[in-house]
């Protein structure tokens, strides 16, 4: 058996600069648009618009305040509920926090691990303003029963498509179907601008609103006119450079992230105490992260799994703990969460990124077969 330090280094996720990320870069540097102006984030939104097929694109510094800016422009406040995922990243959480809404969490479904449309009706209520469904790890919600839902309702959809970019619900791709949608360019994403963030909309009312709140509240018509508060959420001319060049490439990472998905299924497949990840009829999984869970059949539990692959090199990561968990969140029980939280105790993420060869595939592949027997 080799020495722990001896095992190849396998990081879960990197970012993959191949294009022209330094050209535009250093002509912002050349030229000094290195902040919130400059013709790059005009170039990455108007680029993002047409590649999702939306007309109105707005980048700004993070996902989560992508998020906000969604709630914002929404009129969503205090006095509001607004239904999300248990399962999900605490952005979602988060970002409802901060208008003073409250947050009403839904179960997931087993097999997507995505929030279940038969679960929603039960939670809404006459204060009930909006759904946020969130494709988890890359495979897309189930939307129709959602958006039906809502307009029986009169409520708004605000899609987190954070992990979610290329993914496909019949045909339309993520983040093109509600009201208004969010995206997040972190550096383990699929695309990347170190940090950053987009709102996307077909509505042009909705639109106005995220551009007058992401840049302070400033009256576009009247400079230094400030008619409501404003957040200063404006991504750098930088950053915008960096996605631009990065979405040139959105083919060629989205096709990578399938082929290590298929390879990690051909080489999993028969593993007994795995489940690898399902893609639905209606979907087109773009596989941000392959996750699989750890079984009781398996013999190990999720976190001696983990454990056993971070000493032979592999770094993993949990599935997101359940917002019914966290203290800022949590009720102290499970009850009507039960799905979600088998999910999220069982969960890993293996690495995937653009990078990641068949070898390494194959060698992560090869701990986990040898881990169970």
């Amino acid at each position: 058996m080799r020495r722990e330090a001896e095992y190849r280094k396998v990081p879960v996720a990197a970012p993959a600069l191949i294009g022209n990320e330094k050209i535009y870069v250093n002509d912002c540097l050349d030229t000094n648009w290195i902040s919130s102006n400059g013709l790059y984030i005009q170039r990455f939104e108007d680029a993002f618009a047409q590649f999702l097929g939306v007309k109105h694109a707005i980048a700004c510094c993070n996902g989560t305040a992508a998020l906000h800016l969604a709630l914002l422009a929404l009129e969503i406040g205090p006095g509001d509920e607004v239904i999300i995922p248990t399962l999900t990243y605490v952005a979602t959480a988060n970002a409802v926090r901060y208008t003073g809404a409250e947050v009403v969490l839904a179960d997931s479904e087993p097999n997507t691990w995505n929030i279940d449309p038969e679960k929603l009706e039960a939670l809404i209520t006459p204060k009930t303003k909006a759904i946020i469904p969130v494709p988890l790890y890359g495979h897309p919600c189930d939307m129709d029963p959602i958006i039906e839902l809502a307009n029986k309702y009169d409520l708004f959809v605000i899609e987190d498509s954070a992990e979610a970019l290329g993914a496909k619900y019949k045909e339309q791709f993520s983040g093109s179907i509600a009201d208004i949608s969010t995206f997040s360019f972190y550096g383990n994403k699929t695309i990347t601008t170190g940090e950053g963030g987009m709102v996307v909309t077909n509505d042009d009312h909705l639109a106005a609103n995220v551009r007058l709140f992401q840049g302070q509240g400033m009256d576009p018509q009247k400079r230094y006119w400030f008619p409501v508060v404003g957040y200063n959420y404006r991504m750098t001319n930088i950053a915008a450079a960096i996605g631009l060049a990065q979405l040139e490439n959105i083919d060629k990472f989205l096709e990578k992230r399938r082929v290590i998905a298929c390879l990690y299924n051909e080489m999993l497949t028969g593993v007994h105490g795995i489940t690898l990840p399902r893609e639905e009829s209606y979907a087109i999984h773009s596989y941000w992260m392959y996750s699989i869970l750890i079984e009781d059949a398996y013999g190990k539990t999720r976190d001696e799994t983990m454990q056993l692959l971070g000493k032979r090199g592999v770094e993993t990561r949990p599935i997101f703990y359940p917002m019914h968990l966290m203290p800022v969140y949590g009720r102290g029980d499970c009850q009507g969460l039960e799905v979600a939280a088998d999910i999220a105790s069982k969960g890993i993420n293996l690495p995937t990124f653009y990078e990641l060869s068949s070898e390494e595939i194959e060698y992560i592949a090869s701990v986990l077969r040898f881990t169970y027997s």
